[in-house]
């Protein structure tokens, strides 16, 4: 039986919502507590996307899903380690 503090093994997580609700804030305390890397999601965005949105322009389902597979690809080499990432999909 695992007691409480002790990492029986490593972890993902993924903190969801949109923008303003307190993702990062809540990723972080869990990054912290856990003693995994943290990346926020939206760093992760090509330079396509980062000049869309900031021009204005929302981004559709064929703009995100080049970052969404950034995003799992940062979850895949994380995997043994653990790790923490926001996501505002």
């Amino acid at each position: 039986m695992t007691g409480f503090g002790v990492k029986a093994g490593s972890g993902l997580f993924v903190v969801m919502g949109v923008s303003g609700c307190g993702k990062t804030t809540v990723a972080q305390g869990l990054a912290n507590h856990f003693g995994y890397p943290f990346q926020e999601g939206d760093d992760l965005h090509p330079a396509a996307n980062v000049a869309k949105m900031h021009s204005g322009i929302p981004l559709n389902d064929a703009d995100r899903a080049p970052w969404l597979q950034i995003c799992h690809e940062w979850l895949r080499m994380h995997v043994e380690t653990g790790g923490v990432l926001t996501c505002s999909a």
